[in-house]
């Protein structure tokens, strides 16, 4: 059966040629978008910034209240429509979006390459992207089989077909679905489907495509327990980010070690994080948390 491993992990993301995490602080952060820079809120950012200056095209500043919102703010010219951005042979478009958010998660980048390993070798590998935003994940999923991209937003599905054409990927074997995720992985459920890898990204709260309302602390355990169902023997993973609540990483890895009790493999657990561009007189490279995770593995 599964089991945890008890020591958690840091699943740390570095930088490249087109992203970079330059400083963080006094719950901001400061990142390179390619020729762009931006400052954004970031709640675990509790040090101080090293930089003494923040010299930023564009930042957001977000609304008074709890409900989130907010708006941008620009020193310098931003292309509206967006910039195109590249790692490895995947190609998107960054764009400042009202949700503060710039069209992808840079975060998720060593969640990308992990699965690749664990498919590596592998070009028929069917695999499942649940809230899917916009394909970055998907494309890189795509380089090992067919691959089921589901998100609820019609403008974040074609957001990903659009990142595909200019990663010269639209022909791939790809499934662009806009559908409420926990739907849709009932049906597959009744349909008898099985997959080789399974993630997840689900917001704190959402809706679907006709109103359904998502609730990450209520719907959250059926859907893994669905996921269970899409999964067999042979599947070589599930991984599950969760950004933004109050909720621990070993929470996660119960919860997973719970639905996935009858499968072999490992359930490990720990923080998403991003590394900070270079180093400082006091100490190394920083480690900025952005979200917690568990994963199961198959070997």
């Amino acid at each position: 059966m599964a089991q945890i491993d008890p020591q958690p992990l840091i699943l740390a993301g570095e930088g490249w040629s087109d992203y970079a995490l330059l400083d963080s602080g006094n719950g901001l952060k400061f990142e390179r978008y390619g020729p762009y820079s931006f400052i954004r809120p970031e709640g675990q950012a509790l040090w101080q910034p090293r930089l003494a200056e923040w010299d930023a095209d564009g930042e957001f500043v977000p609304a008074s209240d709890e409900d989130g919102g907010g708006r941008w703010q620009f020193r310098r010219p931003v292309p509206r429509e967006g910039w195109p951005l590249a790692r490895g042979d995947v190609r998107f478009t960054a764009q400042c979006t009202p949700f503060r958010h710039l069209g992808f998660f840079p975060d998720m980048a060593p969640v990308w390459d992990w699965m690749g390993e664990q498919l590596a070798g592998r070009s028929d590998a069917q695999t499942l992207n649940l809230f899917g935003y916009t394909g970055v994940g998907t494309l890189a999923l795509s380089e090992y089989g067919p691959c089921t991209h589901v998100d609820a937003s019609k403008k974040s599905v074609a957001q990903a077909r659009e990142n595909a054409v200019l990663s010269n990927m639209a022909e791939r074997p790809i499934r662009w679905l806009v559908d409420d995720a926990a739907k849709f992985a009932a049906r597959e459920v009744r349909r008898g489907r099985r997959y080789s890898g399974i993630i997840l990204d689900p917001p704190k709260f959402g809706r679907g495509p006709e109103g359904e309302v998502w609730r990450l602390e209520d719907h959250l355990p059926p859907l893994i327990a669905d996921c269970r169902q899409l999964l067999d023997e042979q599947s070589r993973f599930l991984f599950l980010t969760v950004y933004a609540v109050r909720m621990s990483a070993l929470a996660l890895a119960g919860l997973l070690e719970e639905a996935l009790a009858d499968l072999p493999g490992t359930i490990e657990f720990g923080d998403v994080a991003v590394r900070e561009q270079g180093a400082s007189d006091s100490g190394g490279a920083r480690l900025l948390p952005t979200a917690i995770f568990a994963r199961w593995r198959n070997g």
